[in-house]
């Protein structure tokens, strides 16, 4: 998947630029990618996925690194920033399963496979009965063990079986509305040496202002829950027509209990927009929330 992004980064850039400019993919393995036995909310959170690329960046061995920006931080570590994002691909969870078109559908007592605390906990907001294990590695891995029965459905999102050619494994596509997106679900992100103007006015012609504004609300939300794959949470913004629409939930692992806020507004108050949303589901969320 990190390689199919940085290719389309790769590509986007050269017919900006021309092939004048060499654009050098240098693949580093990440922690994320290695630890495949615990859930990444006791392996160390999303900076497993982000600590070998921050600090190749910062050692100046790469000049931009490139994300799923799902997957970064709320906070960053300094002297590193996002630069901008690729044009957004379809933000939905895919759902996959030989079994049922949906989670409601699916036998009782099922399992269901996933490494995210927020599809888990979706999942049995809809469905109490259905137990959750946990499913790691690579999405061809995943896919195999669905086929071969070890689990009896899966959620992916369709942004990365999109990119990978894969898109015809979904069984079903959920609505938005009932399984929220993880924040920055379908983007791409590239981040700078915080220094780094002349890498930043490169990158310019391929960066999309719409993606930028929504990730801009969703990121400012996660900041203010101090948000990480440790809570369940869901969070989408959506630009059209000059405004911003954001929607966002958070959950108990186990699903029994959850918070929604919905707030709208101008796109030039995207942050503030993002912050206080955050404040108002901070203020609902009673304490010991995430105790299973």
């Amino acid at each position: 998947m990190a390689l199919a992004q940085a290719r389309e980064l790769q590509d986007r850039l050269e017919a900006a630029h021309g092939t004048v400019h060499a654009i050098e993919i240098v693949v580093i393995k990440t922690s994320g990618d290695m630890i495949l036995n615990l859930p990444l909310s006791e392996a160390g959170g999303k900076g497993l996925f982000t600590k070998e690329l921050d600090l190749a960046l910062l050692a100046g061995n790469i000049e931009m690194a490139v994300h799923s920006a799902k997957d970064l931080p709320a906070f960053l570590p300094a002297g590193i920033e996002i630069a901008g994002y690729l044009p957004r691909a379809d933000v939905r969870d895919a759902w996959i399963s030989p079994h049922a078109a949906h989670p409601l559908k699916l036998p009782p007592g099922s399992v269901v496979g996933t490494a995210s605390l927020r599809r888990g906990a979706m999942v049995r907001r809809l469905r109490p009965d259905l137990r959750i294990a946990l499913l790691r590695g690579n999405v061809e891995t995943r896919l195999a063990k669905v086929a071969r029965g070890e689990v009896a459905a899966t959620l992916l999102a369709l942004a990365g079986l999109k990119r990978l050619g894969l898109e015809a494994a979904a069984t079903a596509v959920l609505d938005v509305r009932e399984f929220v997106p993880a924040a920055g679900q379908g983007a791409i992100a590239i981040t700078v040496r915080s220094v780094d103007d002349a890498n930043r006015a490169f990158l310019a012609p391929v960066l999309d202002a719409a993606t930028g504004i929504a990730l801009t609300t969703e990121r400012a939300f996660l900041r203010v829950l101090d948000g990480s794959c440790k809570t369940p949470i869901g969070a989408y913004a959506c630009v059209e027509a000059g405004n911003v629409a954001f929607h966002a939930i958070v959950l108990k692992p186990d699903g029994s209990r959850f918070f929604e806020t919905e707030v709208s507004g101008p796109v030039g108050e995207a942050a503030r927009l993002g912050e206080m949303a955050g404040h108002d589901l901070a203020a609902q969320i009673p304490a010991n929330f995430f105790d299973t």
